[in-house]
C-alpha cells in the first residue's frame, strides 16, 4: 500500500542502510570480524551436523549385526545389514525433514540464534545416546531424536550467514559454510577408522558404541553460539514491522514458483547424494571381504582391510566433495543459477554411470568416489546461497528449511529401495553397485527439469 507520508519508504531505506553499513568489507576476504564469527558458528554447526548424521553409516556393518544377535562380517549378517542400513537411513531422513521444517518455522518466529543453539544441542545429545542402545528399536528412537536437530541446523545456519554478510559476498560465504559438510564427513571417516580400525579393531561388537559417543563433541559449539553471536539484524528489523508469515504463504502465487524451484533442485540433489553415500561403507566393506577371501585372510585381517577400504572411499568422496563445493564460487561469479545446476547434474550423471557401471576393479571404484563426491556432493555448495535468495526475511528460514529438508522424505524412499533391492538380490558388493547404477536416472531428470529453475543471480535478498 502507498504511504503518502513517505515514512514507510524512509523506514525501509533506513533499514537497508543498516544492513549495507554492517556489510562493509573490513577484514579478510571482505568480511568483518563478527561476520567471520557467524560463518564460523554456522560452519562448525553444519560440519558437526554431518559428522553426527553419518557416524551410523560407518558403524552399521558392526552395529546392526550386534544388535540383531549376529556376528559382524559373517555371510548371515550381510543381507540384514544392507536392509537395516536402508531402513535406518530412511528414518533419519524423515526425522531430518521434520526437524528442518519445524525449526525453520521456529527460527522465523523466535529468531535465528536461539534456534541454532537448540538444534546443535539436540543432535549432540541424541547421537551420544545411541551409544547406550540395547536393541535396534532403542537405536531408532535415539537416531530419531538426533535427526530432528540435524535437520533443523542447516537452514538456520545458512540463513544466518546469508543475512549477516554483504550482498556481494553471499556466494563465497555460502560455499565456505557448505565446505563444512565434506569436512564433517572426513572427520567421521577418521574417527571411525581410529576407533573401530585401530584402537578397538579386535572389538567390533563394542567399538561402534565409542564412535557414537564422539557425537557429543558438537555440544561445545552450542556454547560458542551462546556466548558470541547475537540475533540477525535483518530478522530483528523484519519482526518489528510484520507478524510471522504462515507456512501456506510458500504456496502463494507470488512465491510458489520459487518454492517449487528450491524444492525440485534439493530433491534431485538429496536423492542422488543419499542413495550413493548411505551405502558407500557397505559397498567398500563388501568389496574388501571378497578381496580378503580371495587372499585367504583371517577374520582380523578381513576387518582391518574393510576399515581401510571404507576410509579410502570416504576420503576420496570427501576430497572430491570439498573441491566440488568450492567450484560453486567461480561458477556463480560467471554464470546464472540455472546453468550451475545444469553443470552439476550433468557431472553427476557421468560420474555415477562411470563408477558403478564402468569396467573397473573394486579398488578403482572406491577411488572413483572422488568424481562422485566432486559432482554429487559438490552441488550442495550452491544451496546455502541459492535457497535464502528465494524467500523474504519472515519466510526465509521456513522456505529454506522446507526445500532443503522436505526433499529428504523423498530421498528416504531412495535409500529404502536401494537397501531392499540389494538385500533381496543377496547383498553382495557387485549387486549393490549394479543397483546404484540406476541412481543415474535422478540427475538425468534434474537435467530435463533445469529449465524451470528460478534465476536469482544478481538479486538482493528479498525483504
Amino acid at each position: 500500500m502507498h504511504d503518502p507520508s513517505g515514512k514507510g519508504q524512509r523506514g525501509d531505506e533506513a533499514t537497508r542502510g543498516i544492513f549495507d553499513a554492517a556489510a562493509q568489507p573490513t577484514g579478510f576476504l571482505g568480511f568483518s570480524r563478527y561476520q567471520w564469527l557467524v560463518i564460523a558458528a554456522a560452519w562448525l554447526g553444519w560440519g558437526f551436523d554431518v559428522f553426527d548424521a553419518l557416524l551410523f553409516n560407518f558403524v552399521a556393518p558392526n552395529c546392526i549385526p550386534t544388535l540383531l544377535g549376529l556376528t559382524p562380517g559373517t555371510p548371515e549378517a550381510r543381507a540384514p545389514t544392507v536392509f537395516w542400513t536402508g531402513v535406518m537411513s530412511s528414518m533419519l531422513l524423515i526425522g531430518w525433514a521434520i526437524g528442518g521444517v519445524l525449526f525453520g518455522m521456529l527460527a522465523d518466529r523466535w529468531g535465528r540464534r536461539r534456534v541454532l543453539l537448540a538444534t546443535i544441542l539436540l543432535y549432540s545429545v541424541g547421537t551420544g545416546l545411541c551409544a547406550l542402545a540395547a536393541d535396534l528399536w532403542q537405536l531408532m528412537i535415539f537416531r530419531g531424536l538426533a535427526s530432528l536437530g540435524i535437520g533443523g541446523e542447516w537452514a538456520v545456519g545458512a540463513v544466518m550467514v546469508a543475512e549477516a554478510v554483504p550482498e556481494s559476498k553471499r556466494v563465497a560465504a555460502g560455499a565456505i559454510m557448505q565446505s563444512a559438510s565434506p569436512t564433517g564427513l572426513v572427520l567421521a571417516t577418521f574417527v571411525n577408522y581410529m576407533v573401530a580400525g585401530v584402537w578397538l579393531a579386535d572389538s567390533p561388537t563394542t567399538s561402534w558404541r565409542f564412535v557414537f559417543l564422539c557425537g557429543l563433541i558438537p555440544a561445545a559449539v552450542a556454547l560458542f553460539v551462546r556466548l558470541y553471536l547475537h540475533e540477525s539484524e535483518r530478522f530483528t528489523a523484519a519482526s518489528q514491522k510484520a507478524p510471522p508469515v504462515p507456512l501456506r504463504a510458500l504456496l502463494s502465487p507470488a512465491i510458489r514458483a520459487r518454492t517449487a524451484s528450491g524444492l525440485g533442485t534439493a530433491v534431485a540433489a538429496l536423492l542422488t547424494w543419499w542413495s550413493c553415500n548411505a551405502f558407500m561403507p557397505i559397498l567398500a566393506t563388501g568389496f574388501a571381504q571378497e578381496h580378503a577371501a580371495a587372499l585367504g585372510l583371517d577374520a582380523g585381517g578381513t576387518r582391518a582391510l574393510a576399515e581401510s577400504w571404507k576410509a579410502t572411499a570416504g576420503v576420496w568422496f570427501n576430497v572430491g566433495g570439498l573441491l566440488g563445493t568450492f567450484l560453486a564460487i567461480p561458477l556463480a561469479w560467471r554464470f546464472g543459477r540455472r546453468t550451475i545446476f545444469t553443470v552439476y547434474f550433468a557431472l553427476s550423471l557421468v560420474s555415477i554411470v562411470t563408477v558403478f557401471g564402468g569396467p573397473l576393479e573394486p579398488l578403482e571404484r572406491l577411488y572413483g568416489f572422488f568424481f562422485i563426491g566432486f559432482s554429487v556432493f559438490g552441488i550442495f555448495g550452491t544451496f546455502p546461497f541459492y535457497l535464502p535468495e528465494l524467500f523474504p526475511t519472515r519466510l526465509r528460514a521456513t522456505g529454506a528449511g522446507l526445500c532443503y529438508n522436505l526433499g529428504r522424505i523423498i530421498a528416504s524412499g531412495g535409500t529404502f529401495v536401494v537397501g531392499m533391492v540389494t538385500a533381496r538380490a543377496g547383498g553382495s558388493a557387485g549387486e549393490l553397485a549394479q543397483t546404484l547404477l540406476w541412481v543415474a536416472v535422478i540427475p538425468l531428470l534434474g537435467l530435463i527439469g533445469a529449465r524451470f529453475i528460478v534465476e536469482t543471480r544478481g538479486a538482493r535478498l528479498p525483504e
